[in-house]
């Protein structure tokens, strides 16, 4: 506790706008000021009265229903330049308008998989001949990959550690068509990430299952999650003794208010948005109504998911998988009895019957590679170049920072000044054809987030640009993917949380108890509002405050209205700072199509008239640089993970200088396995969350 004390009061007081951030657990959706030229003036009216202009002036009674059959889609990011030189005639000229087109029109993505012909069998075993030693695999192998722990949604380097999504994705179509390949094993264990990712990789299995190869799953530990990825393998496989339980799905919420006075401090909040819980979680004892609300949607999509998905891959009713869970059920022999799993056998055992299946004897070893290995083979190896039509693809992955900070290590969130350069990079080169933004990350910095996402809109005046949401696109993560020309969101993405939550704490009672004492000297009637921690907020200042966050909340609010081309006083509904599962956001106007990477593809194929016929290149501008620690952990240096597990505590805990908009870390959390940590550290990593 004397370290969590220590953070809330040691950090340097912050130059304007008058929020302080310091000491306080952000999540503060703001648009940047920038938001000055109006749409239809030369002057700079506020952005609420532009919109209402706009509309009224375009649109007439078109834009009365979130359900009208016209959405305005393609905007000039000029209609937020500060540049107020343009006419209402040019300015009108450069606003285009399109059918609103639903889920059905956008094209599927779905993998179609495509027998080799004898010519390009021969050219592929002479490219294996010639291949690099590291290339090389013994033919009947089996795909071995071990899902276990959290799953990036980066590339990783050759020498860093733990799993990354879009290289397990391209082993699984690698494996596809690989001659040398016989079949896939899985090792399911203590998945630590979103049902998005899980999503992904169990559409994956499905389409390597298209080419006739088997794919089998062990899972030493078996809960919800485990067991729905691994329902959709050909063969499911448990050790007699395995740590089994279906008990349900929680969603968990952690409240300081009692510790707060406990120890003295006072937060002093300003909320804006009913759903915006971060304010909840410092203020409050128990949980709100709204926050109830929101919780129990995100809570029975994803239990109706699971029970819709599970029960017709099993081929059970989903009431027969309610009444198993409601069961309580134990023991493992009963998933073995209700045909929820292929049999009860060790590992040793299973690898006994691959052996069997791919014809090798039983005295022989079986011929299996890795994850890792299997990761460096190139698709030039397996002839799976790709077309002469390129797409980029953008990364943004975690945390939302502006600069780079002494702490940041390579991967370690999103650096807003990094990504303008690969966005810019993908704009100013005319080779390609469109770009995916492909976004993971709950929010952070706002000025970063409004800065990246005017270089989006730029991007999609010079080409076709698709948002796609992993787990969470949130907040900040959600700013930048409304920049985009479509979005696309799996069923379970967490998305929205457009709201405001801004405050400081008042420290006075702790350092009372502690002895402490603090003085100001100040000029300027507001000059102590980001200083003072020592009392709690003058009326007048609290009125300030009051008012500040109310402006941000609108700015937010309203360009998320503009970029979306909803009316505000529809955003207005679905924002409040409300998270969405991406199905309840598609059908609220903030996502357009439901689906994955794949589909994410597809559509901008569709949008640069390349047809879907037609392989495309898609070129990756984030692709990892391994760093010298990532280098020495790579070869057993266990010292430097510690290191950078430690600097990353620090970079997350440190109080961002600026606005932020971030999506409540108590959901994030709470969203993910149950934790049986201890009660105390599991409250200060959930405030340490939502900062």
């Amino acid at each position: 506790m004397s370290k969590l004390l220590l953070l809330l009061h040691s950090s340097p007081p912050l130059p304007p706008p008058p929020f302080h951030f310091a000491t306080a657990p952000i999540l503060h959706h703001r648009a940047t000021t920038l938001l000055r030229a109006s749409i239809l003036s030369k002057k700079p009216p506020n952005l609420s009265s532009s919109l209402a202009l706009f509309r009224k002036a375009t649109l007439s009674s078109s834009f009365l229903s979130r359900s009208s059959s016209f959405r305005c889609r393609t905007f000039s990011v000029r209609a937020f330049d500060s540049d107020d030189s343009k006419t209402e005639q040019e300015e009108e000229k450069e606003e285009s308008f399109h059918v609103k087109k639903s889920d059905e029109d956008y094209p599927s993505g779905d993998f179609d998989f495509q027998e080799i012909g004898a010519w390009n069998r021969f050219l592929v075993k002479l490219k294996m001949l010639i291949a690099f030693p590291w290339e090389r695999v013994r033919k009947g192998s089996v795909l071995t990959m071990k899902l276990r722990g959290q799953i990036s949604d980066q590339l990783k380097s050759r020498f860093s550690s733990g799993l990354s999504l879009p290289q397990i994705c391209e082993n699984f179509i690698k494996a596809a068509y690989d001659p040398r390949i016989s079949g896939i094993y899985l090792h399911i264990d203590g998945l630590n990430c979103g049902w998005a990712k899980v999503e992904e990789i169990r559409r994956h299995i499905f389409n390597f299952k298209k080419s006739g190869k088997f794919v089998v799953a062990y899972l030493p530990a078996c809960r919800e999650k485990e067991y729905y990825l691994a329902s959709a393998c050909d063969d499911l496989y448990l050790p007699p003794a395995a740590y089994f339980s279906f008990y349900g799905f929680t969603v968990q919420a952690a409240f300081l208010a009692g510790v707060f006075e406990k120890v003295g401090i006072q937060p002093d909040v300003q909320r804006i948005g009913k759903y915006k819980s971060a304010g909840d979680q410092l203020t409050r004892k128990s949980m709100s109504k709204e926050n109830c609300e929101m919780l129990t949607a995100i809570l029975d999509n994803i239990y109706g998911n699971w029970l819709d998905k599970v029960s017709s891959t099993k081929g059970k009713k989903i009431e027969d998988m309610k009444n198993f869970i409601n069961e309580g059920v134990y023991k493992v022999e009963r998933l073995k009895e209700e045909g929820l799993i292929t049999n009860m056998h060790y590992d040793d055992e299973v690898i006994s019957m691959l052996k069997e299946k791919v014809g090798v004897q039983k005295d022989k070893v079986l011929p299996m590679v890795d994850y890792r290995k299997y990761s460096r083979v190139r698709n030039w190896t397996l002839g799976l170049t790709g077309g002469r039509d390129l797409i980029a693809i953008i990364r943004a992955s975690g945390s939302i920072s502006r600069v780079k900070s002494p702490l940041s290590l390579s991967g370690s969130g999103i650096i807003g000044e990094q990504l303008i350069e690969k966005i810019r990079q993908a704009r100013e080169s005319k080779k390609y054809k469109a770009a995916i933004i492909r976004i993971d990350s709950p929010g952070g910095d706002a000025l970063a987030s409004d800065l990246m996402w005017r270089e989006i809109r730029l991007l999609a005046e010079s080409k076709p640009v698709i948002a796609s949401m992993s787990d969470v696109a949130a907040s900040g993560g959600y700013y930048m993917a409304m920049a985009a020309d479509t979005i696309v969101a799996e069923n379970l993405t967490l998305t929205g949380s457009i709201g405001v939550v801004t405050g400081k704490f008042s420290l006075g009672k702790l350092y009372e108890k502690i002895g402490f004492n603090k003085e100001i000297i100040s000029r300027g009637k507001y000059a102590e509002l980001l200083a003072a921690d020592q009392r709690p907020l003058r009326p007048d200042e609290a009125e300030l405050f009051a008012k500040s966050a109310q402006n941000a909340y609108e700015q937010f609010r309203d360009k998320a209205a503009f970029s979306r081309s909803m009316p505000v006083d529809k955003m207005e509904e679905v924002a409040q700072g409300r998270v969405w599962t991406g199905q309840d956001a598609a059908s609220r106007g903030l996502v357009d199509a439901i689906g994955g990477f794949s589909r994410a593809v597809a559509i901008a194929k569709q949008k640069a008239n390349i047809p879907q016929d037609r392989q495309v290149m898609l070129v990756e501008l984030s692709r990892p640089s391994p760093t010298l620690p990532e280098i020495l952990s790579g070869i057993g240096s266990s010292v430097v993970g510690a290191e950078r597990t430690l600097k990353e505590l620090l970079q997350d805990s440190a109080f961002s200088n600026g606005v932020q908009a971030r999506m409540d870390g108590i959901l994030f959390q709470g969203l993910e396995e149950a934790s049986y940590d201890n009660p105390i550290l599991t409250l200060i990593k959930d405030y340490l969350g939502s900062l």
